[in-house]
């Protein structure tokens, strides 16, 4: 983004909070884990469950609900859920395990919780948006990655403040230490790379960028294959020479179609050489190639976390979207060997193993439970197997019912859990190309032309969807899930949908909706009291004047789609008042002469008819335009606008079009 780098946030907290009195339970003197005083010598990873170093307890930061559970795994018992901030995505455990840190996403904050006390004692004041916390050998130190701070801070344990930040590269989400505490290493969640940090010197030595995977020779589309994307859990392997990336490889050169577009992947990086393995990077149909009776692959999706046994004899990758774990014998080739179908619960997205390679603890962030599974141990044929059942990590879920259900779908790509399966053959969620229900970054091919693929932020309040607004109603993402997607494929778009399923679709609705669902994200081209700065303000009178943005960017959500309405007041895609034509099509644009059967043909559309983005957190959707073409804002109003279409841009000064930029990459 422009200027992003030396237009950090600058609303670090350096006092302490007063401490929050939130215990769930009473308080007890009981310790919870390790021996006081005496340093970790294992590496730590960001995930959003951590075990204590003698394997009795785990805590789980809890993501949607804003609360941690401390579980005694040998009673398979709560002793605590403790409140702590909102959004809670990563919890990492103090070297004495007598603490836990939780990155508490949407209150820009890491709260420190006295795990004997069972409650806050204090809360620091973090750049925008933390997600993953992992604490140094000695304690003295947590690190925290901000994903949309674009910083690594550290806190200082004795006095609770962040002492040192560095800016990083965009989306900065998992992290991982390694066992003395000189390198830590970031995922970024979008782009693939992984920043190397020297922590005593305090910069990034080294970016490792994943390497995309390239079409094979023969072109067949649906050999695993694309860019790396969705990086987030990272897990070493027990002598600390390899460390695991889950994610999954998106191939944007065919158009979007559920068997070729979207591959689950693990890859491997050296840590002594600090590049990537690509040669043993784990492949669906290669290395993940589990057949069932009829010799065909089952496939899986979304891998989210990676757990090794002690000895590193095997790797078990659970799939949050299709809901299932995997293991590979990594003394027989390092292959999958077993697949363990359907985990039970919804999106298992962290895991850990018991200090002996027992068990594993799956922390499901869907239904909120934990699921115990006997892993078999270094045995090769011995086979990983559910054990009890999940046990409730929460008292109360905060989300209403349709909420939860609609948001469950969303993460969802298992094709047994609903009334009709969403994608086929568990192929792929709405998240694996909305990353955490936002962007990836990326352009995709569609019959209409080239398509960046659009934030759900706001989405449901913006009027029309899609970037020509060719369907007015939630539903009509039935074409999606139908021609790219795979699934529902037996209803006919034409007619009404059955109940049940269009109750799926009002569910997903409801939870896009919801408030706490997808907030825009603050921007840091703001001053730290959050108010413009005066180049933002210069350029907000022109936004509002002679650029002549303001025509079709109307308040209050900067569009004019959601004045696209019929006689009685409701959106309707027949009403193309609203779409513009503002010089960004090109020959690769296509258009839909017919429209659709969902609109019963009532909604064509031309090459160069496009409804209107909103702009509210539009800073942090780059690139930008429907073909993704323009990486900056500024080449939105310059390079991609030869024919002068896009609003009066080129009318400004040079100067006054660096307000403009300022003021809509200020927009919250």
């Amino acid at each position: 983004m422009e200027n992003k780098q030396k237009k950090r946030f600058t609303w670090i907290g350096w006092g302490l909070i007063a401490a929050l009195a939130l215990s769930a339970c009473s308080p007890t003197d009981e310790a919870v884990g390790g021996p006081a005083g005496e340093p970790r010598k294992a590496p730590a990873e960001s995930r959003p469950i951590a075990i204590t170093r003698d394997g009795t307890a785990v805590v789980t930061a809890n993501i949607d609900v804003p609360t941690i559970t401390l579980v005694d795994v040998k009673k398979r018992a709560v002793t605590a859920e403790i409140p702590v901030g909102r959004e809670p995505r990563s919890v990492a455990l103090s070297p004495d395990d007598r603490r836990a840190y939780v990155a508490a996403m949407h209150d820009d904050r890491v709260d420190v919780v006295d795990l004997e006390k069972r409650q806050v004692i204090a809360s620091v004041p973090v750049a925008h948006q933390p997600f993953a916390v992992v604490t140094s050998p000695d304690g003295k130190r947590v690190y925290v990655s901000s994903y949309r701070g674009g910083v690594i801070s550290v806190i200082d344990t004795s006095t609770n403040r962040v002492v040192r930040e560095l800016p990083v590269e965009r989306e900065p989400r998992g992290l991982a230490l390694n066992a003395d505490g000189s390198e830590l290493y970031v995922s970024h969640y979008l782009n693939g790379h992984v920043s190397v940090i020297d922590t005593a010197a305090w910069k990034v030595k080294k970016t490792v960028a994943l390497a995309e995977t390239p079409e094979p020779p023969n072109h067949d589309q649906k050999v695993s294959q694309g860019v790396p994307g969705m990086v987030e859990n990272m897990t070493f392997s027990p002598d600390g020479k390899e460390l695991w990336l889950p994610h999954i490889l998106t191939n944007t050169d065919t158009p979007i179609q559920f068997e070729s577009t979207v591959f689950p992947t693990v890859s491997v990086i050296d840590t002594t050489a600090r590049k990537e393995r690509v040669e043993e990077r784990k492949h669906l149909f290669k290395q993940m190639n589990i057949v069932n009776v009829k010799n065909e692959t089952e496939i899986v999706s979304n891998p989210a976390d990676v757990a090794f046994l002690p000895d590193g004899s095997k790797a078990f990758v659970v799939m949050g979207g299709s809901e299932d774990l995997m293991t590979f014998d990594l003394r027989r080739g390092g292959r999958a060997t077993q697949l363990l179908r359907r985990v039970p619960g919804a999106n298992p997205r962290g895991m850990v193993i018991s200090p002996d390679g027992s068990e594993l603890y799956i922390h499901n962030a869907m239904s909120h439970d934990l699921v115990f599974v006997e892993t078999g141990g270094s045995d090769s044929y011995k086979k990983a197997a559910v054990s009890g059942k999940p046990l409730p990590l929460i008292a109360k879920d905060p989300l209403p019912p349709d909420v939860r259900a609609g948001k469950v779908m969303f993460f969802s790509a298992n094709s047994d859990r609903f009334a009709a399966p969403i994608t086929g053959k568990n192929w792929m969620s709405c998240a694996s190309c909305h990353f955490d229900g936002e962007i990836n970054g990326l352009t995709f091919l569609t019959p209409k032309g080239p398509r960046n693929l659009p934030s759900n932020v706001l989405a449901t309040k913006t009027g029309l969807m899609t970037w020509d607004g060719s369907r007015d109603d939630f539903a009509d993402y039935l074409l999606t899930v139908q021609n790219e997607m795979g699934g529902m494929t037996q209803f006919d778009p034409t007619k009404p949908l059955p109940p049940e399923v269009q109750k799926m679709f009002d569910q997903m609705f409801a939870y896009l909706d919801y408030a706490d669902s997808l907030p825009v994200p603050k921007s840091p081209y703001r001053k730290p009291d959050g108010s413009l700065t005066p180049l933002a303000q210069q350029g907000e009178a022109l936004f509002k004047g002679k650029a002549g943005c303001i025509t079709c960017h109307a308040l209050p959500n900067y569009t004019d789609s959601a004045q696209a309405v019929d006689a009685a007041g409701r959106l309707s895609v027949q009403n193309r008042r609203f779409l513009h034509d503002v010089g960004t099509a090109t020959p690769a644009d296509k258009g839909a002469v017919e429209g659709d059967g969902r609109a019963h043909f009532q909604n064509p559309r031309k090459p160069g008819e496009f409804d209107t983005p909103t702009l509210r957190g539009v800073w942090a959707t780059a690139p930008y335009l429907h073909d993704g073409s323009a990486a900056t804002i500024e080449e939105v109003l310059t390079t991609r606008n030869p024919q002068h279409k896009h609003g009066n841009a080129h009318l400004l000064t040079e100067q006054e079009r660096k307000a403009l930029v300022e003021y809509v990459l200020s927009l919250e």
